[in-house]
């Protein structure tokens, strides 16, 4: 596996460190006055999901691990597990529910989404960066509210909350991005 510098990890690399299997949150690059320079790294353990704040100067080397992502597409839910189907070779694969946190919600029957392997083991997994949702309730438009930035509370098929421009309305199609659940535009 191939080692990098300290000041090289950007977010979103998987590191082995401390016998774990760590995925760089944030990572902030700080220049002391006094000192050397130093990448200030929020890490997550992939396994068990405990954060830890870590420096690495650049002159510490990590190594980086490289996962295998797979298409693997939903099939249904059974006691808090998520069974998906590989798209290739049709073998199934149960995930926890919790595995997708927040984002739990937009996963919807058939969709397809990437899961990350490392030696076998599932260790993430990643929805599409937009999905479509329904809206069921929300204010009616009030004529003439066009101010800038005003936004309404939605509730979506999947039971989310979103704020959504004032010019939606029920029962429209709207593409939520899954990162930060915010709306995006309209489907």
């Amino acid at each position: 596996m191939p080692k990098i510098n300290g000041n090289e990890i950007k977010p979103g690399n998987v590191l082995e460190h401390d016998n774990g299997l760590w995925a760089a949150v944030k990572v902030e690059h700080v220049k002391p006055g006094k000192g050397g320079a130093f990448a200030q790294v929020e890490l997550k353990n992939l396994r068990t999901g405990s954060k830890l704040n870590e420096r690495f100067r650049s002159a510490d080397k990590v190594e980086r691990v490289r996962l295998e992502q797979k298409d693997q597409q939903f099939l249904y839910e059974a006691d808090g597990m998520l069974v998906f189907m590989d798209v290739e070779t049709f073998e199934q694969l149960e995930l926890p529910a919790d595995l997708l946190g927040s984002r739990r919600p937009f996963l919807q029957d058939g969709m397809t989404i990437a899961v990350e392997f490392y030696d076998d083991e599932a260790i993430n997994a990643t929805l599409p960066q937009k999905v479509t949702c329904v809206v069921i309730e929300t204010e009616p438009v009030v004529k003439g509210q066009t101010a800038a930035n005003s936004f309404k509370p939605a509730i979506l098929d999947n039971g989310l909350k979103v704020m959504v421009p004032p010019f939606i309305d029920q029962g429209e199609k709207i593409n939520v991005n899954t990162e930060t659940i915010e709306y995006s535009e309209r489907a």
